[in-house]
């Protein structure tokens, strides 16, 4: 009778191995850590996720055709660096200034998951031709602005600077409005500034980015951007792979998925304000207001850029479409319930800074 008061033990193990773009240590693959053990929990053992540091198995930019053809079982990284294969990757993974059409990171979910995102999400791999399937897990934002060697003024100040920007769109419109925007991997920004073959970069947020160390090098550091007001770290599964999984074990990816739509948030609220902290009180970094004409230049630009795709791809137009629908209806509410936030929040930042 005692042996059938033990756990049951799972028959069989399927280990789904999972190669990042990114470095081990970094803030987005603790979290995909922690949908990994969701996962296993879920499953009693039955499936398991294994993070393999990036490169181990192909280049990082080769990660996504490894998925495809099965040599390795997973990949993760951010939707929109495969905007180089679609360019509606974009509106899913960096949908720069909101789309054009108001979206926070908040509000990108909603449109996920109750206003057709999903199912345009899911047919984005079918557009690409590859075999996979994918699930969005840490919508997160807004992104820093960036590091600067000097403070910046106005966008002129930016124009004639060679700055890290994401890559694909959002980089495109940099160029939109003259700022000479350079794609790299997050390894490779430290050493280009220390070497100066760039002069400023954004990568994401307080604690990714000092996790860089990109505070040894820039001292000026701009929060409020629009390049990527929402940002998306997704993981891909081989599609053969996810077909042999059985009904349950599917369904708890999917549950540890939605999950971890919340978990990002929460997560990067609470390490940004340590970080921020730990920059501004420790490290010498000095906390500057973004300029006003940088938010009227980009989302002008971003529109211009955004039509051009539209214009050129079925499919581009289809998704952004699909957006704007859901932010005629959302947006006005939540821009209005958000403006209660903002002024909460700040008057209790204003608080805390005249205490200072």
């Amino acid at each position: 009778m005692t042996a059938l008061l033990l756990p049951l033990k799972a028959e069989a193990e399927t280990v789904i191995r999972v190669q990042s773009v990114i470095p081990i240590n970094a803030d987005e693959v603790v979290m995909l850590k922690d949908f990994g053990e969701d996962v296993t929990a879920l499953t009693n053992g039955e499936v398991r996720f294994e993070v393999l540091p990036a490169g181990a198995v192909v280049g990082i930019n080769e990660t996504l055709d490894a998925v495809d053809a099965g040599l390795i079982e997973a990949g993760f990284a951010w939707t929109h660096w495969w905007s180089g294969k679609h360019p509606a990757a974009t509106l899913f993974g960096s949908p720069a200034a909101g789309s054009g059409v108001g979206l926070d990171n908040l509000a990108f979910v909603s449109w996920y998951l109750y206003g057709g995102g999903k199912e345009l999400y899911d047919r984005l791999w079918d557009e690409m031709g590859v075999n996979v399937k994918g699930f969005l897990l840490q919508p997160v934002g807004p992104e820093a602005l960036g590091w600067f060697k000097e403070p910046i003024n106005s966008v002129e100040d930016m124009k004639g600077v060679r700055f890290r920007a994401p890559p694909g769109i959002p980089g495109q419109i940099y160029n939109e409005i003259g700022v000479a925007a350079v794609a790299m991997s997050g390894g490779e920004i430290l050493p280009a500034l220390e070497k100066g073959v760039i002069d400023a970069a954004e990568w994401c947020c307080p604690k990714p980015d000092s996790v860089f160390g990109f505070q040894k090098v820039l001292k000026h550091y701009y929060l409020q951007g629009l390049h990527q007001n929402v940002v998306n770290a997704d993981i891909y599964i081989n599609k053969d792979v996810w077909n042999s999984l059985t009904p349950q074990q599917q369904k708890a990816i999917e549950v540890s998925a939605n999950a971890a739509l919340i978990k990002a948030h929460s997560y990067r609220i609470i390490e940004n304000g340590k970080a921020l902290k730990q920059l501004v009180e420790e490290d010498g970094v000095i906390l500057h207001e973004t300029p006003p004409d940088y938010f009227v230049a980009y989302a002008n630009a971003a529109k211009t850029v955004f039509d051009r795709h539209a214009a050129e791809n079925a499919f581009f137009k289809e998704v952004w479409d699909s957006q704007k629908a859901f932010a005629d209806v959302a947006i006005p509410f939540w821009a209005n319930a958000q403006r209660a936030n903002a002024s909460l929040t700040g008057a209790y930042a204003d608080v805390l800074a005249a205490g200072n």
